[in-house]
């Protein structure tokens, strides 16, 4: 037999296998984990697959949690994930064609070194599946990213996705839709409760039936992870507070800082509108509020934003940064964006009449993040001003947020809605707009020229 032969490599091959899994198999237990640990997901993965010992440790909640939470502290590369649409993307979704055939592009870079170099970029398994044309991202928490078809018309398609492992669900249909409550605004957020270890999306269901939009609480229902089931909230935010949910001119809607979620909201007081922080404690399920600085009467916030374990929120041309969070006084103007000029990559004023360039997110030194007007993306240090180009564009639609990769959903086989439910997302969505002509003709134009209109005017205004 020679050196080279078949039966003299498979014998070397499963004698070296064979001395490999002797020399796992004498590893002590604890040695293992402290192992794996610090592997990448990508090789934890493959890792499930050398036997069941393995997978059964790896897909385990408690090394689900270690890995996770050793990724978070011992991770000295922080990394930013965007999510970026071609300009043709932006321009057929903007135009409400669904004729694109681009897909959207999720990628994460380094926020720590110079080149902002690209550590990932990850397949969009959902094209194509978008009423809208294009999915909007609520958030990100843990290596999960949320996102929602509800762009611009009525749909309740809502996935919870980890792009690191190609692992997803997709939420069934939530209890408040069109078809049961009329028209309506709803607000979402995601995030993490600490106290149950539990992932929940939260929808704020503001209802416009009989003129009654902004007299009565929000109707409020969570979603858990963990049952697989939404729920109505008994509790409920503060009468008269409407979410200001406007996807049109909101880029960034709800932050997730220190368990809760935040939103800015709307009361009607007297004749006043006052804006505030919503707060939603993810563990205790309850409300609280948060007073914004002192902004002009009919001044809308433009975007919130996580920022550190804080607040920044963008209101017309100026940021805001809560020094002290849940300090209403600690408030702080740090940048009034009005009087510089559009390449020095500041944010614009939304509004009528108001530039393309605007504020996207910020990098874990504090730096802002600005696409321009041309799609570029960009970076201004609030104290030096210095800008520096990323080397990346973006058209329209564009997320960008903190990201920690995880294995969170490694336990879990990809789950979709019911085909049939998947046909009611897409008949409902399809037929919502012939709809509410049966329900009130009305209320529905004049909570149109709200949205779209008086809103944008009234920002305007100030400017």
């Amino acid at each position: 037999m020679s050196d080279n032969s078949p039966e003299l490599t498979k014998s070397f091959t499963e004698d070296f296998h064979n001395e490999e899994e002797s020399i796992l198999d004498s590893l002590p237990p604890e040695i293992l984990p402290e192992i794996l640990i610090r592997l990448p997901t990508k090789a934890i993965v493959k890792c499930t697959s050398v036997c069941k010992t393995w997978k059964s440790l790896i897909q385990s909640p408690t090394f689900i949690s270690d890995y996770l939470r050793h990724s978070a502290t011992k991770n000295a590369h922080p990394l930013l994930l965007f999510r970026l649409c071609s300009e043709n993307l932006a321009k057929a979704v903007e135009s409400l064609r669904r004729d694109e055939v681009e897909k959207e592009v999720y990628a994460l870079h380094w926020d720590d070194n110079k080149d902002f170099s690209e550590h990932a970029r990850f397949d969009f398994p959902f094209h194509g599946q978008s009423i809208n044309g294009v999915f909007r991202v609520v958030g990100t928490c843990n290596g999960l990213v949320c996102i929602a078809d509800d762009l611009y018309r009525y749909c309740y398609n809502f996935i919870i996705w980890n792009p690191c492992i190609r692992k997803f669900v997709q939420l069934p249909r939530p209890h408040m839709r069109f078809s049961t409550h009329g028209g309506y605004d709803a607000s979402v957020g995601f995030g993490f409760d600490s106290k149950s270890n539990d992932y929940k999306v939260v929808r704020f269901v503001s209802l416009q039936n009989k003129g009654s939009y902004g007299k009565f609480p929000p109707e409020v229902e969570v979603y858990s992870l963990a049952t697989g089931e939404w729920r109505i909230l008994k509790a409920s935010p503060p009468k008269g507070c409407v979410p200001y949910r406007n996807q049109a001119f909101v880029d960034n809607q709800e932050a997730f800082v220190n368990g809760a979620l935040h939103w800015v909201a709307l009361r009607r007081s007297k004749k006043k509108l006052i804006n505030f922080v919503m707060v939603f404690d993810l563990g205790d399920e309850v409300f609280r509020e948060i007073a914004l600085p002192n902004l002009d009467e009919c001044a809308l916030s433009d975007s919130i934003w996580a920022y550190g374990n804080s607040l920044a929120l963008i209101q017309h041309s100026n940021l805001w940064v809560m020094k002290e969070y849940a300090n209403a006084s600690s408030w702080t103007k740090i940048l009034s964006l009005a009087d510089q000029g559009v390449r020095m990559g500041l944010p614009r004023p939304l509004g009528m009449g108001a530039s393309k360039s605007k504020a996207r997110g910020f990098r874990k030194s504090g730096e802002v993040i600005v696409e321009m007007g041309d799609g570029q993306l960009i970076s201004r240090d609030l104290k030096t001003e210095e800008i520096k180009d990323l080397g990346i564009s973006g058209y329209g639609f564009t997320f960008v947020g903190s990201y920690v990769e995880s294995l969170a959903l490694l336990d879990n086989p990809n789950q979709r809605a019911k085909t049939t439910e998947g046909l009611a997302f897409l008949d409902e969505a399809n037929s919502a707009i012939t709809k509410v002509q049966e329900w009130d003709e009305k209320d529905f134009a004049m909570d149109l020229f709200r949205q779209m209109f008086l809103m944008p005017f009234l920002s305007s205004l100030t400017q």
